[in-house]
């Protein structure tokens, strides 16, 4: 428990328990601390250390906001410790006292300290903080313990007392187009090692040097205890560690109660044989005990149907009672699955939007590939425009061009820390890309047969690709001995003699060399260098095809030379002849302009705009016509800048239906779905929308005739822009020949006889 054990035994403190707590540390305790430092500030060791903001747009800073807050408001941590130290009544006017509000930003997990008075509202609350954090205020939502909190509520509503500390989590609605990002540190922020004066005798002071520890994870709530007068909580140090966790079994076990079934034995009685005897010659029966029985009342055939009709209309209302129970039995069950469904759905999407901020976020920190790279570079562009236009609007003058400076020496510092990070993704994608290159070589021929099974044949090529790559994957293998590096090199100059040429002649003296090293006791540390060029001739050797005949269908350049002169193209770029896969043409373009990576290199330097979206738009297509019409070729011939000039221009880069303009969640489908797909037969709509719209049988029924308009119009501008392009121009005479075949097809014509 902490250091306010004695006052737990007045009899104005009582026990209490709350729900959730995220503090780690007692409260009063922090309220000393805070006061000690506050009051004794000149005496605070001059050896204290400040922490540097080194936070950039790659990674987001963890320190500064919390103690940035606390330092802003000084005053309420005096009444806090006042009030907490000599147990003095509240306020009496309890709407202008003060509270701590802390926000958590998610989900990066940033937190902001602010007082505010507790009848401050959760809106007030939401316009300050999209005044700081530049945010609009519409998509701020803020909750407490996992609850949405209104718009209307203050903070007395959610149960805050004065002077009390309350947590709110901040989210957005909309985190791609407006993320919440913490608001840039103060250049002082709080230090680890702190000195403090303490009082030890009536006229004596020493100074203790505290250091500040933080806590790297969250430690259990044990409760505590909370004043009836000035609500100052007291709670249990938790110093226990965490219990093991106990080890997985692998057999899913799960506990029920056994229940017995009780039986009850129920004794039945047999029917008794009666008999009626009547007087007879040789038979005399006494009447003595007989019962005269008067007749009843005669019922008529009226009142016969009558009670037949009464006994039919009970039946019936009965039956109609269970069968409506048992309709809206049946409709409550429906209900209750669409409510699931709908739970189900909105789950899911919120799982998918989460999983692809979080790809998103994984991409900037750990970039792979050029389109991660690309993805930095647009997100720089955006971040260099912000704060361009916020020096705009703050600055003028001298402290303008100061700020541009230094906002130009950010940008370089950011653009060589992407280069540096591009370089280690580079060296490991070589390596990636070395060894995908050698086990497609030693790859066996494969071949569906007629009953759908893969039928594998190794050849002597292929075998001879395949020791060659157990070769060189043995030579790049690090950690051996001694006597297993020699065999492997000795193995390595027998493999390479089979063939005299200067390459191999380097080979084996570079062989020798190692040799001799490793015998005379050289360090591997010393022969990296030399193993790395053995690795690099070694690699030349088997990209060979006189010594690798398998490998002579990958090489990017033939062996014929006169096949050199077929495909080659030049760049104006970088001045360099180049085949035409290294070029991308536009499906309007007249004339091969620069090849890719000039052209990445002008993004990157000028524009800085990402095109994953349209691909990943591009590439659904393209996988929905393969399934739809394996021999589908317009998709093929559209490019990713071709669907941007379709999905933006022509589409207006949102949902037709809805207008949603999240490209993640867009896709292009077919129109009509009797025709192939071509940009003047498409829709531009999101995954549900365009689920829905491949179920319509028939468009005019389904959508309203000026929906069908505009969709028509948009389908003309296509047209008029692809029509340009002589091979979509073939291609839109075929569709065009097709529509009218179908539509005689549905069109009735009258038979005449002929004579």
């Amino acid at each position: 428990m902490s250091n306010q054990a004695g006052e737990a035994v007045d009899p104005d403190v009582t026990e209490h328990v709350p729900e959730e707590h995220d503090e780690l540390v007692s409260v009063i305790g922090e309220n000393n601390a805070a006061e000690e430092a506050q009051s004794e500030s000149e005496t605070q060791s001059a050896a204290e250390v400040m922490a540097t903001d080194c936070s950039t747009f790659l990674t987001s800073g963890e320190i500064g906001h919390d103690v940035e807050e606390n330092e802003d408001r000084p005053s309420v941590q005096t009444q806090d410790n006042s009030d907490g130290l000599s147990h003095g009544s509240p306020s009496s006017d309890v709407g202008n006292s003060t509270a701590s509000v802390k926000i958590m930003l998610m989900p990066e997990g940033h937190m902001m300290t602010i007082a505010f008075t507790i009848g401050v509202s959760a809106r007030e609350l939401k316009e300050h903080f999209a005044n700081e954090l530049k945010i609009p205020p519409e998509i701020i939502r803020l909750s407490l313990d996992g609850k949405n909190v209104g718009d209307d509520q203050t903070l007395i509503d959610l149960g805050v007392q004065p002077h009390g500390t309350v947590q709110l989590e901040m989210t957005s609605s909309d985190p791609e187009r407006h993320p919440i990002r913490p608001v840039k540190p103060q250049q002082y922020n709080m230090s680890d090692v702190i000195t403090v004066r303490v009082q030890t005798e009536a006229d004596a002071y020493q100074d203790v040097v505290v250091e500040i520890e933080r806590a790297t994870r969250k430690k259990a709530f044990l409760g505590g205890y909370r004043h009836k007068m000035t609500k100052t909580e007291f709670h249990h140090a938790a110093v226990q560690t965490m219990a093991k966790r106990k080890p997985d079994k692998g057999v899913e076990t799960f506990s029920r109660d056994t229940q017995t079934v009780e039986t009850k034995s129920q004794a039945q009685q047999c029917a008794n044989n009666t008999s009626t005897q009547m007087t007879k010659t040789g038979c005399y029966i006494s009447s003595r005990e007989d019962k005269l029985i008067s007749p009843g009342r005669y019922v008529t055939a009226y009142q016969c149907h009558r009670t037949r009709l009464k006994a039919v209309i009970t039946l019936q209302t009965y039956f109609r009672r269970w069968q409506a129970k048992r309709l809206t039995t049946l409709l409550r069950k429906d209900k209750e699955f669409c409510r699931m469904w709908l739970e189900e759905e909105e789950a899911r999407k919120k799982k998918e939007k989460e999983d692809y901020i979080k790809s998103e976020h994984h991409r900037r920190m750990h970039p792979q590939n050029k389109e991660d790279f690309a993805l930095l570079y647009n997100v720089l562009e955006k971040w260099r425009r912000e704060e361009l236009e916020r020096i705009d609007s703050t600055l003028s003058g001298a402290e303008r061009k100061a700020a541009l400076c230094a906002l130009l020496e950010e940008e370089t510092q950011l653009i060589a820390s992407i280069g540096r990070h591009r370089i280690v993704a580079s060296d490991r994608n070589q390596a990636k890309a070395v060894e995908a290159f050698l086990d497609k070589c030693a790859a066996p021929k494969r071949w569906r047969a007629f009953d759908g099974k893969i039928t594998e044949m190794d050849t002597q090529y292929t075998i001879r690709a395949r020791e060659l790559r157990d070769l060189y994957t043995s030579l790049s293998l690090q950690y051996l001995s001694q006597e297993e590096r020699l065999d492997l090199l000795l193995t390595l100059k027998n493999t390479v003699k089979e063939h005299e040429c200067k390459l191999s002649k380097d080979i084996v003296e570079l062989v020798d060399r190692e040799a001799d090293l490793l015998v005379r006791g050289v360090k591997e540390a010393n022969l990296e260098g030399l193993r790395k060029r053995i690795c690099t001739l070694f690699l030349q050797y088997i990209k060979t095809p006189a010594f690798n005949p398998q490998v002579a269908r990958l090489l990017r350049i033939p062996r014929d030379p006169a096949d050199l002169k077929k495909n080659i193209y030049f760049c104006r770029g970088c001045n360099a002849y180049l085949p035409s896969a290294d070029f991308t043409l536009t499906a309007n373009a007249f004339a091969v302009g620069n090849c890719r990576r000039c052209s990445e290199l002008d993004n990157e330097a000028r524009c800085r705009e990402d095109f994953l979206h349209y691909k990943n738009i591009l590439r659904r297509l393209r996988k929905a016509e393969r399934e739809h019409t394996p021999d589908a070729k317009i998709p093929y011939l559209l490019q990713e800048q071709d669907l941007r000039y379709l999905v933006d221009v022509v589409w207006g880069a949102q949902s037709a239906l809805s207008a949603w303009d999240n490209l993640h969640d867009l896709v292009l489908v077919r129109w009509d779905q009797q025709l192939e797909w071509s940009p003047w037969n498409c829709i531009l709509l999101t995954r549900d929308e365009a689920a829905a719209h491949c179920k319509v049988a028939n468009i005019d029924r389904a959508y309203g005739v000026v929906f069908i308009r505009t969709v028509k119009h948009r389908h003309t501008l296509a047209r008029k822009y692809f029509s340009q392009i002589p091979v979509m121009a073939e291609y839109l005479q075929d569709v065009h020949s097709r529509a009218a075949g179908h539509g005689r097809m549905l069109v009735a014509r009258p038979i005449t006889a002929s004579k």
